[in-house]
């Protein structure tokens, strides 16, 4: 009995002792510090890993270093134009003094949830609800260094602050979309006006090219039909000089014979007609004599010397001066094709005025 009692005891002892010994080691992982304190008083600030402590009358409070995300609940704000908005936020803080994060205020992650509260509904209620919705990275940055600034005392350091909702109430939202909906009916009628003003625009310059377009058609037209003109008068007046030289040529070597031969065929020519009525441009005498002169029932009829070429060109003129200068084919040809580049230069001219006109309207 008495071993039995040996045995416990010893084995008490050395629990007691693996306690007592355990209590004065602490582990502080590598993303914690922690606060030291003996009998009520703060010695110092354990790093990370192994710390041996003084067992059984010590008190270690460990703080987590890394950035932690706290909520910001939904709130109600009135803003500077009396709309109401729900409003709630995302905080991201990191403690970088442990010892002022647990000496100096009660729980960090409470304070400065509701501290951001405070802060979030004096910023909004000094904005327009306007500038509320446009402007949420100017109110992240104030929140974010007023935060700052009041927690830095708590040992807190405030990373970010986002606003993650602004929700108006509904009659606002109702008024809002009403709003939208006769801003993007402005644009519109501001857009199909100014379409329909680009298109009249268009319109009429394009009726004022095909004008001046077929204006200058009509005169390319008119001049080459004047120039067609003037060219078959040219050469119909010199071909009816030649006629007339080439008949005062061969009349000028015909006697009296050859004439009462004509005057013959010319009355069997008109006796073939149906007409009952002749008129003649000569006495009907003189006709007659020269055929019974012709056939020999008169008088003899004497003989005409034929003419050579010089007493003809004596008796009609020189043939230059009667035709003028008589132009031939490759001659009319290079005028023709004078007039195709006078006009295609013509064309160049009119289409780079109408290319200036747009620009200068403009």
């Amino acid at each position: 009995m008495e071993f039995n009692f040996v045995m416990a005891t010893a084995v008490i002892i050395m629990v007691a002792v693996i306690i007592v010994i355990t209590s004065g080691v602490k582990i502080v992982q590598p993303y914690e510090q922690a606060i030291y304190m003996r009998l009520g008083k703060f010695v110092r600030v354990l790093n990370q890993g192994l710390n041996i402590v003084c067992p059984l009358i010590n008190q270690v409070v460990k703080m987590d270093l890394r950035t932690e995300v706290l909520d910001v609940p939904k709130q109600e704000v009135i803003t500077k134009d009396n709309s109401p908005v729900q409003v709630d936020a995302v905080i991201y803080i990191k403690v970088t003094d442990p010892k002022n994060a647990f000496f100096e205020v009660t729980n960090y992650r409470w304070a400065t949830v509701n501290l951001a509260q405070t802060t979030l509904r004096s910023i909004i209620g000094e904005m327009e609800l306007d500038q509320i919705l446009s402007s949420r990275e100017r109110i992240n940055v104030s929140l974010r260094d007023i935060l700052d600034e009041n927690t830095d005392k708590w040992g807190v350091k405030i990373e970010a602050v986002e606003i993650r909702e602004v929700d108006p109430a509904r009659k606002v939202k109702d008024s809002m979309e009403e709003q939208t909906s006769a801003e993007r009916k402005r644009r519109a009628a501001i857009l199909e006006a100014d379409g329909q003003k680009r298109a009249a625009i268009l319109e009429a310059e394009g009726k004022k090219k095909s004008m001046i377009l077929e204006a200058e058609g009509l005169r390319q037209s008119m001049i080459l039909e004047a120039e067609g003109k003037r060219l078959a008068t040219i050469l119909e007046g010199q071909g009816e000089a030649q006629r007339l030289r080439i008949m005062s040529v061969g009349a000028s070597a015909m006697d009296s014979k050859a004439l009462s031969v004509l005057s013959m065929e010319t009355l069997q020519e008109v006796g073939k007609g149906e007409s009952s009525k002749f008129f003649f441009p000569m006495e009907l005498t003189k006709l007659v004599d020269g055929i019974s002169d012709y056939i020999g029932s008169t008088k003899a009829v004497p003989d005409r010397e034929i003419a050579d070429t010089e007493s003809i060109a004596r008796a009609v003129g020189d043939p230059d001066d009667v035709l003028g200068p008589i132009p031939s084919h490759e001659e009319i040809q290079a005028e023709k094709e004078r007039f195709d580049r006078s006009l295609s230069e013509d064309l160049e001219d009119v289409n780079s005025v109408i290319a200036k006109k747009p620009k200068d309207s403009a």
